[in-house]
Formats: structure tokens, sequence, C-alpha cells
């Protein structure tokens, strides 16, 4: 059997994390927001054991989380050939959710070509445990899930966490200078950033305006200690041109979220600036693909 499923790239913007032993209950509220580019995921099944991964497009940083992902399907439907190919749309370790988005699509995939019946809720808390897990993400799985500009006001799987989403036309332009490891920053920084973020999602809630949450990332961003002189740089051109600018959690990356053709203008800003650039709209949801 085979089968493929897509899952956008996400943004977090700033959030409040829920550490824990049941993975299902840990995770983290915030607010950030989908790309309309991310991962496609195709499998193969067939009779057997064993399995394959491979990559094309950006290097996924790894397949732990599939691995992972691989094995929770394992014990559920029993040993199977498996062969996996990730397409993958973004750069892993620039805080695009690439490793959520390669678990989220995985997961749907192999739900869809096992017949393991566990819908989409189910498949994407297979994801979220894998994430958990090896220390990659809390939040960009049900988040990824739902799409758009989102606000996660209760920690936890899909099933368990909730989001409060909403479409958006904006355009994203994402300056990606370098990469950064979430598992180190998820192992030492908690503590000093979790007060903030939580009065964060509360202002969300009650003013759900773009432009003010590109602010309060920044502001999260440079409380956590994690903007260097580079990503400063990159949002002083930015908003020097007049155009808003939050911080991607966790890499050496800055964006912008703009109306239509305003991104020409954060592109002209940031001509010559370190790294690469991403522009992209806002993305649905993770889903089945041909």
């Amino acid at each position: 059997m085979q089968a493929a499923a897509f899952c956008p790239a996400h943004v977090t913007g700033f959030f409040k994390a829920f550490p824990g032993d049941d993975p299902d209950r840990a995770g983290s509220t915030g607010a950030g927001f989908s790309l309309s580019v991310g991962v496609t995921t195709r499998v193969r099944v067939s009779a057997g054991s064993g399995h394959v991964i491979t990559a094309s497009g950006h290097d996924p940083g790894g397949t732990a989380v599939s691995e992972h992902v691989l094995r929770q399907f394992e014990g559920i439907a029993g040993p199977r050939r498996t062969e996996v190919c990730h397409e993958v749309g973004v750069p892993a370790g620039y805080g695009l959710g690439a490793s959520a988005a390669a678990a989220l699509s995985l997961s749907l995939a192999l739900d869809a070509a096992l017949g393991t019946g566990l819908g989409r809720e189910g498949a994407a808390r297979v994801a979220h445990r894998a994430e958990i897990a090896c220390r990659t993400g809390l939040g960009d799985v049900i988040a990824a899930l739902h799409g758009g500009l989102e606000v996660r006001t209760r920690p936890g799987a899909p099933g368990i966490g909730e989001v409060v989403s909403r479409r958006s036309g904006d355009i994203a332009v994402i300056s990606c200078i370098a990469p950064v490891r979430t598992s180190s920053f998820m192992r030492d920084g908690m503590d000093r950033i979790n007060g903030r973020g939580g009065r964060m999602v509360s202002e969300m809630l009650e003013s759900p305006d773009t432009a003010r949450f590109q602010e309060m990332s920044l502001e999260f961003a440079r409380h956590a200690g994690v903007v260097t002189p580079r990503m400063e740089e990159a949002a002083a051109r930015i908003r020097g041109a007049g155009a808003p600018c939050g911080v991607a959690l966790f890499g050496e990356t800055v964006f912008s979220l703009v109306e239509p053709g305003g991104e020409r203008r954060v592109l002209d800003a940031l001509e010559g600036a370190a790294g690469t650039t991403i522009t992209s709209g806002i993305g649905g949801g993770a889903r089945m693909v041909g």
C-alpha cells in the first residue's frame, strides 16, 4: 500500500512550556503561524520488516523523529517493510518546525497506508509523542494540524491541547541566518521565559493583532536571550523599511508578516544581509495528498 501526506512548516513566535511525564499532556501554549511550504512524505508498505528513510530537498536534520513514529506504528500494526521518502521544503534547525512536519506527514501517510484507523487526530497524536520524546518540539504538531495563524490555548497532544486558529492572506518573509538545536534550548532555557510567554498568550486572546504578535515575538526572544547581533541587524533592516518583525523559535531566524505586495520592501531591506530568505503564504493544516 502507498500513501502520501503534506504538513506545513510552522513558526512559533512565543510560548509557555508545559513539560511532564505524560507526553499526551506535555506541550505548550503560545502563538504562531503555518506556511504554505513544508514537508510531503510518501510511504510504501509491504510484507516483511525493516524500514528505509530517504529525503530530498533540504536536509531533514536526522531521522530520529521519523524512526520514533515508525516504532509506534509497528507497535500498533505489527512489523512491515516500510519505505519512507520525505520531500523537505524548508531547512531544519531554523525554527520552521521541520521535524514536526516530517513526523506529522509521516504519521498521516502511515495511518492511511496501514489502515490503522487512527484518523487525523490519532495520527497527529503519534507525531506529537515523537516530538516530545526526541525533544525537538512542544506545540508544532498541533499547530500545523490546524494551520493558519494560531493561538495554542491549552497544552497537550491533539485531542487534549486546544487551538484557536484563523486563516490569513498575509505573506511571510523569513530570513534564515543560522540553525539552532531545539533540544539544547528545551533542556536549558525554559525556566526564564515561561512567565512572559503565558502573559503574552493571554494578551493575544484578548487582541489578536498580527503586528502586535510580531512585536511580542521579538520581545520574547530578547527576554529569552536568543537574539544574536545578526538577528538584530536583520530586524533593524525590516523595521527600518516600515514593516513589523518577529523571531522564529528556535533558530537564528527573523520573519515579517505583511499584506500581499508588502513583501517587496522587506526583501529589498534584507538585500545583502546574512542568511537566505524564504517567502511564503500562510498555509492551511496538514492533509493527505495524491
